[in-house]
């Protein structure tokens, strides 16, 4: 099999990859990396879980909060898309964060994708367990936390198999998961569409509601914003799997900015419909009611479609089991990549000889995160809530890191044009400087001890959780730092800027 070089936009090599990865080559298409990267933001789930407290928060100018929040996540997706158009790397966060910061700073990005990768797999198996016991009988079931636990195992399972076995598998799962989710969305706002065509609205509709400037609590619209933020990440996925599309150089960075303006579409299109059907109070099925404000679906679903409601109980479950698998991808690809440039050991470089695809990387992040659920569900299910809330931090680390590496990866050519100033400076920048205050203020707030489910030593679980998932990854850094097969990586020998990507033709 012949090789050509891949080359930049500028026509010379990319400074990306070390030669032969050995993944699979050319099975990924734009459509299919696109849905790749809305199944793994887990729409359905995102929006069930997080409307209801973002309408708490700032009322029905809910609309504005998604597009807010979608600012910063659209920046973000920007820099991801230039540096993956010059390093179409697997490593995506911890590749770029190396070459342009050094190596360690490049392997603290790539443990901030690890820990939200095993977290959040866990808690989205425990969400699509407990919604697929809802659909069974009275949906008691869903109380039992031994059959819930077992059912999340063996879902994990399921999902790395899928992802081990092949890239195409994996592919037509997504197809199969994502049109089952917005088969639920059509039916929800046609649902809602034509009972408001046949009875007066909850709330009639205001232009208010795209307005930031009508709400009446800025504190109120910055918490909303929060919440609303993180139900956008996810969309790197695609990027993750750049060496394994049929056009590296383009393919990942177009399906992560076209996934992102998919995801706002959706939520603010299903906010503002359920806000017309249900308002914006905090009585009955109005989507401020603490009662159901963590799942407004399922307050809904009967409401909104009849006797089809079970549709949406089972789209949110989809959502949670979908992203369990599109969240095994890059978290795999990551520590492939890692122990490809020798940051980690190179068994984790192994490849499927059949398949093409990170075989001990993929396993170990099933495990890893088996592992994790089942310790967090019998030690205490509020921590395991609270780690979740942890990934807020992870995520806006790497994210803020990327954004930052891309202006400087780029510095030697950000001014030789007008188009490099506005996508290899001002947006990095200004992307860069939000998620920056973004992690700032989410570490301030987590010093409270009344923020999240649990506290120790005086401030959050959340908290204590970030400074655990921190101090682990320094200290592994180090101890493979000391192992003589690192240093081909903290010596930088592996990661030269000007190395050239082959790939088979």
């Amino acid at each position: 099999m012949s090789e050509k070089i891949l080359t930049s936009e500028s026509g010379g090599p990319i400074g990306g990859a070390i030669e032969g990865k050995g993944l699979a080559a050319g099975k990924i298409g734009l459509a299919t990396s696109t849905v790749i990267g809305i199944s793994s933001t887990a729409p359905m789930y995102s929006l069930a879980a997080t409307l209801g407290f973002v309408v708490i928060a700032v009322g029905a100018q809910a609309p504005v909060a998604f597009i807010a929040a979608f600012i910063p996540m659209l920046l973000t997706a920007f820099a991801y898309k230039e540096l993956s158009t010059d390093v179409p790397d697997s490593g995506t966060a911890f590749t770029w964060a190396a070459k342009a910061f050094g190596p360690r700073t490049g392997w603290m990005a790539g443990w901030g994708v690890v820990v939200a990768g095993v977290v959040v797999m866990a808690n989205q198996t425990e969400i699509a367990a407990k919604y697929l016991w809802l659909l069974i009988g009275d949906g008691s079931l869903a109380d039992n936390e031994l059959l819930v636990t077992a059912t999340g195992v063996l879902m994990i399972a399921a999902m790395t198999w899928i992802s081990l076995k092949n890239v195409e598998a994996g592919n037509t799962t997504q197809w199969v998961l994502i049109a089952i989710q917005y088969f639920a969305v059509f039916a929800l706002v046609f649902g809602i569409g034509w009972h408001l065509v046949h009875n007066p609205p909850a709330l009639e509709f205001s232009w208010n509601w795209f307005n930031p400037f009508a709400v009446s609590s800025l504190d109120g619209f910055i918490q909303g914003v929060l919440l609303c933020l993180f139900i956008y990440w996810g969309w790197d996925t695609c990027l993750s799997m750049a060496e394994e599309t049929k056009n590296p150089l383009k393919t990942p960075g177009r399906a992560a900015v076209l996934s992102s303006f998919l995801l706002v579409a959706t939520y603010v299109i299903v906010s503002v419909f359920a806000i017309l059907y249900a308002g914006a109070g905090d009585a009955g099925i109005g989507l401020a009611n603490p009662e159901h404000s963590d799942d407004v679906f399922f307050a809904l679903r009967e409401a909104a479609l009849g006797p089809l409601g079970w549709l949406l109980v089972l789209a949110v479950a989809i959502s949670a089991l979908a992203t369990c698998q599109t969240t095994i991808l890059p978290t795999a690809r990551g520590t492939f990549a890692m122990a490809v440039y020798r940051a980690l050991p190179k068994s984790f470089s192994n490849v499927h000889p059949k398949y093409k695809t990170p075989s001990v990387s993929t396993l170990a992040m099933g495990a890893a995160s088996a592992a994790f659920y089942v310790i967090m569900k019998t030690f205490s299910e509020s921590m395991l809530e609270d780690t979740v809330e942890a990934t807020s931090v992870a995520v806006a680390s790497y994210y803020a890191i990327t954004s930052f590496a891309c202006i400087v990866y780029f510095r030697k050519s950000i001014f030789d044009s007008a188009r490099n100033i506005i996508f290899r400076l001002v947006f990095p920048l200004v992307g860069g400087l939000m998620m920056t205050g973004v992690l700032l203020y989410s570490l301030w707030a987590m010093l409270d001890p009344e923020y999240g489910a649990t506290s120790l030593f005086g401030v959050s679980g959340v908290f204590v959780t970030v400074v655990i998932a921190l101090l682990i990854g320094v200290l592994v850094m180090v101890a493979w730092g000391l192992n003589p097969q690192a240093k081909p990586y903290f010596h930088r020998q592996s990661l030269n800027r000007d190395t050239e990507v082959k790939v088979p033709e």
